[in-house]
């Protein structure tokens, strides 16, 4: 899917510097406008990646030290685990975060049970202050 949006937001820098050379005012302007989007794409496709690849870090350290959580829940036909039982299993993360705010730890495995949970939005936030959290450790 990068490589795509990568080669759509190529097409669209191209389009906008076609535009822009036309010399014509109202394409100079459309050229303008279109390349922002491909200078926006590229930023965000910049941040999703390197939130992924800190992310996996991070997941990579928590499974060298054996604290990732068990991945023992019942699952849908899709693979997704099931809303209910991740709901139940999903309490003791939002304890452990409560019991230490400034554990990494803790938040990356409440964003990994958000996630099982069906909440992806609170998932990924703190998954974001798990790496926060690290950052300010390791500094």
């Amino acid at each position: 899917m990068a490589f795509l949006l990568v080669l759509y937001l190529a097409v669209a820098g191209q389009r906008a510097v076609l535009f822009m050379l036309s010399g014509e005012p109202v394409a100079v302007a459309i050229g303008v406008a279109l390349a922002v989007l491909p200078i926006l794409g590229f930023w965000l496709l910049g941040r999703e990646l390197l939130f992924a690849a800190t992310a996996q870090r991070l997941a990579d350290r928590l499974a060298e030290e054996g604290a990732l959580p068990k991945d023992d829940l019942p699952r849908l036909p899709s693979g997704r685990p099931q809303r209910s039982a991740a709901d139940a299993a999903f309490p003791p993360y939002r304890e452990a975060v409560e019991r230490a705010p400034d554990d990494w730890r803790a938040w990356f495995r409440l964003g990994l049970a958000y996630d099982a949970a069906g909440d992806r939005k609170r998932g990924r936030d703190a998954v974001r202050e798990a790496i926060r959290l690290e950052r300010s450790q390791r500094a």
